[in-house]
């Protein structure tokens, strides 16, 4: 069947007008009980299927029905471009997780296609909007792996904060893992910011995974994979940002 004949998924008249934010499914029902809703110019009953294609009216109010707001994490691969491109089958465009023919998810932010790990997907605005938006200084934390020996001083100047470019970059906290690694949190998100502060100091990166998102952490997860947020850390990722 073509995008063009496909029909749109439909739901209960009541669940719709609930979903919507109208009142709560069993107020909807009895608002469908009543005669004051009309599906298309016609009075509405109980077993009504409906889909955002239709007019649905309640006294004459035309009600809008929103999509559900959805929030995955996914564990990004090396070799997956974050830009939502259709025409480059390296895009993580082609990776998404499938919601419905009409729903699409979209990924917060970046994270280039030499690295890997933690990316958040949703097709909440506000949520974006606040997690991408410079004056929020939200942390974003990851593993790295050089090709040196990690030295105090180098910890110390990463820490400080490196000039590069015409930038330079904020202070961050730094915890030295092993001779190779460490972990960096960042409450920035510049392109390719790790790679190029640690270019400035004749470091090298060989490898870098992001595992933690404010409270958001990658566990459990496969490369490749993906998982919808329980309901707490939804919460929690929301309380978070409204405390910055």
């Amino acid at each position: 069947m073509s995008d063009h004949t496909r029909t749109m998924p439909t739901i209960r008249l009541s669940k719709f007008i609930s979903g919507a934010g109208v009142c709560s499914r069993r107020q909807a029902s009895r608002l469908i009980e009543l005669g004051v809703v009309l599906v298309n110019g016609r009075r509405g009953v109980h077993i009504d299927q409906v889909s955002q294609q239709d007019l649905i009216t309640i006294e004459g109010k035309l009600i809008h029905h929103s999509p559900p707001i959805l929030y995955f994490i996914y564990n990004k691969p090396i070799g997956i471009d974050s830009v939502c491109n259709p025409n480059d089958p390296s895009s993580i465009i082609h990776f998404l997780p499938t919601i419905s023919d009409d729903q699409r998810i979209f990924p917060v932010g970046r994270l280039d296609k030499d690295s890997h790990g933690l990316l958040l997907l949703t097709n909440d605005g506000e949520l974006c909007q606040r997690l991408m938006h410079p004056d929020f200084y939200h942390e974003k934390v990851y593993r790295v792996t050089v090709d040196k020996v990690v030295t105090e001083d180098f910890l110390e100047a990463m820490r400080s904060g490196i000039e590069y470019g015409n930038i330079k970059t904020r202070p961050c906290q730094l915890m030295q893992v092993n001779e190779y690694q460490f972990d960096i949190t960042l409450t920035q998100g510049m392109n390719r910011q790790i790679r190029r502060m640690c270019q400035a100091l004749s470091y090298r990166v060989k490898d870098l995974f992001r595992f933690r998102i404010l409270g958001l952490q990658m566990t459990g997860l496969n490369s490749g994979d993906n998982r919808a947020l329980t309901e707490s850390e939804i919460r929690d990722l929301y309380d978070e940002i409204r405390a910055s």
